[in-house]
């Protein structure tokens, strides 16, 4: 199972990889959305936020028929993806300390959600399940030099 990341992993990154996870793939694209290219420490606490139903996801894209709320045009809130994406990011969060990097200045890099494979609950109906991959990718900023 090869991944192909549309970054360069260099000494400063570490990765994180959630395969055939059972959150809606839609749901976890604005996710992935919301959190790229934010610190780690806010990106955690958007998640936890939207877990607590205090902050909604805006949607831009998945928004058919949905309603609007406050501050932004279409939202929800996606609390079982963002669970899992939070329980991700907590693990590449790890990696990152255990590579030795600072993990007060982490970004997150690369957030992207994939299509997982195709299984069907067993029944007569033989619904699909929902199973997505999420790759996250963090980064250590540099610090510049004051003058």
């Amino acid at each position: 199972m090869a991944y192909k990341y549309s970054t360069e992993l260099t000494q400063n990154c570490a990765k994180g990889v959630g395969v055939a996870l059972p959150i809606s793939r839609k749901e976890s694209v604005m996710v992935c959305q919301a959190i790229r290219g934010m610190q780690v420490g806010k990106a955690k606490k958007l998640l936890e936020d939207v877990v607590a139903l205090k902050k909604p996801i805006a949607f831009t894209r998945y928004n058919m028929d949905m309603g609007h709320k406050h501050g932004i045009a279409a939202g929800r809130f996606p609390v079982s993806a963002c669970s899992q994406i939070l329980k991700l990011l907590q693990s590449v969060e790890a990696n990152a300390q255990f590579k030795g990097l600072s993990t007060a200045g982490l970004i997150v890099r690369h957030a992207s959600a994939q299509k997982g494979p195709t299984a069907y609950h067993s029944g007569r109906q033989r619904t699909k399940a929902k199973r997505t991959h999420i790759e996250l990718v963090v980064e250590e900023k540099k610090q510049e030099a004051k003058k």
